[in-house]
């Protein structure tokens, strides 16, 4: 577990991650499987509704039903991450993914639209169960100094598959049809599965589960795990930095589907996949920067907030510049910023929260943001639905709103931060929490 007095060591090498940690190795290698899956299956989802609707708000509700769903299932997901084993919570969610993908190949008409809809909010749903035990069990398979290097190789990972598996998916989705793309999603997510199943997690358990039924109990740990932010301010205000992007964010992200459209009007697909590869591309080099040119802890929350604004500003350039080639750059050092406060927001959390609650936490913070983001796309997609924005005049008024949050940030957070430094917090955070009842 990562240690508050290790913070200051010189973090790991990737390889030397790669090679000398069994334990990540295998879960990095079945993400990076299940994750090219999972773009190409994304790429593939977008063609059918697109091909079968040509409808602004039907590709809006793909994007709202993946972040309402996992914001839904995070709630029990953060429980179980903290009360059952996460290596079998990851396992069986990869074995279930992998039948529920196959689904898809049921959709033929726009008939079918509504079973696509709950496919993809169960396939959704399952994510939510693994991601929390997945981020949860970092800490406990690295040591304090390879901490923050699990997390870029993580993110850097993540990024480099979206822009693999976008391109390459909106090339495959042409040129193969969105089954065999389907196909293929599952059986990765069977190569996941064999890897997590490999690796060995330690965990420590809280207290037992409390009685009555699931929902009951999920509803009583998520107000637990926002108790516990109110109690723990430190750690509150670094739950806030994915939503401080998403508040515009959600938005632009969405309209860059509809952007992928004009790019290359004779095959939206190939559209898309390019723009999110650019994304992807900037959502990997933005961790790596970070984890190079900021390794003093205290300047974190500055960057977070300098991340939204300098987002807001890129996606500003896209909506009042044309629909050339040249808006691949202004994607790109977007999502470059979104991915460093992405993870330098993930790794303060990580190093802040207790292991016995940071499953509830980490649950916590993804219901706030998936439901932000998912609202703030149903907004998107219904004004531009509705043709009360154009596509251009959108991505101003988001990247304007997106602008906003990274000003206030700016103006709160580093200045409450220090404070409390001052006050004599300092490194220790979340340790007050046994005292505290955390």
């Amino acid at each position: 577990m990562t240690a508050p007095g290790d913070q200051g060591d010189e973090p790991s090498g990737y390889l030397a991650l790669i090679r000398r940690n069994r334990a990540f190795r295998l879960l990095w290698i079945g993400s990076v499987v299940s994750l090219f899956g999972d773009w190409f299956n994304t790429m593939a989802v977008f063609a059918v509704v697109e091909a079968l609707t040509g409808s602004p708000l039907a590709l809006g509700l793909v994007v709202a039903i993946k972040l309402f769903g996992f914001a839904l299932f995070s709630i029990p997901g953060g429980l179980v991450a903290d009360r059952l084993p996460r290596k079998a919570l990851m396992v069986g969610a990869d074995l279930s993914r992998a039948v529920i993908v196959l689904g898809f190949l049921l959709v033929e008409d726009a008939g079918d639209l509504p079973l696509l809809y709950i496919l993809l909010a169960v396939q959704v749903g399952l994510g939510a169960v693994f991601d929390p035990a997945s981020r949860a069990s970092l800490p406990n398979i690295t040591s304090p100094t390879e901490l923050l290097t699990a997390n870029a190789l993580q993110a850097a990972s993540w990024s480099t598959l979206l822009a693999v598996g976008a391109a390459v998916g909106g090339v495959a989705t042409a040129a193969l049809g969105a089954d065999a793309i389907f196909v293929v999603d599952s059986a990765t997510y069977l190569v996941s599965a064999a890897c997590v199943a490999r690796v060995t997690i330690p965990q420590t358990f809280g207290v037992a589960a409390r009685g009555g039924h699931l929902a009951a109990r999920a509803y009583r740990d998520l107000v637990d795990g926002w108790a516990y932010l109110h109690r723990h301010p430190r750690v509150g205000r670094v739950a806030l930095a994915k939503t401080a992007w998403a508040v515009g964010g959600g938005g632009l992200v969405y309209l860059l589907t509809l952007v992928g459209g004009r790019l290359t009007p004779q095959d939206v697909a190939l559209g898309i996949g390019i723009l999110y590869s650019a994304r992807g591309v900037g959502t990997g080099v933005g961790p790596i920067l970070a984890r190079r040119l900021f390794r003093d802890r205290s300047r974190w929350p500055v960057v977070l907030g300098a991340c939204v604004v300098t987002s807001a500003l890129s996606y500003l350039a896209v909506g009042l510049g044309g629909w050339g080639w040249g808006l691949l750059v202004p994607v790109l050092v977007a999502h470059a910023a979104s991915g460093a406060n992405w993870v330098l927001s993930t790794v303060l959390l990580q190093e802040r929260v207790e292991d016995v609650i940071r499953g509830r936490v980490f649950g916590a913070e993804m219901v706030l943001l998936c439901a932000t983001e998912g609202a703030v796309t149903l907004a998107a997609a219904g004004l531009v639905e509705a043709q009360a924005l154009s596509l251009s005049g959108a991505l101003v008024a988001f990247s304007l709103l997106q602008l906003a949050t990274g000003a206030l940030w700016l103006a709160w957070v580093p200045r409450r931060e220090r404070r409390e430094a001052a006050a004599g917090g300092g490194a220790q955070g979340a340790q007050g929490a046994a005292a505290d009842g955390g």
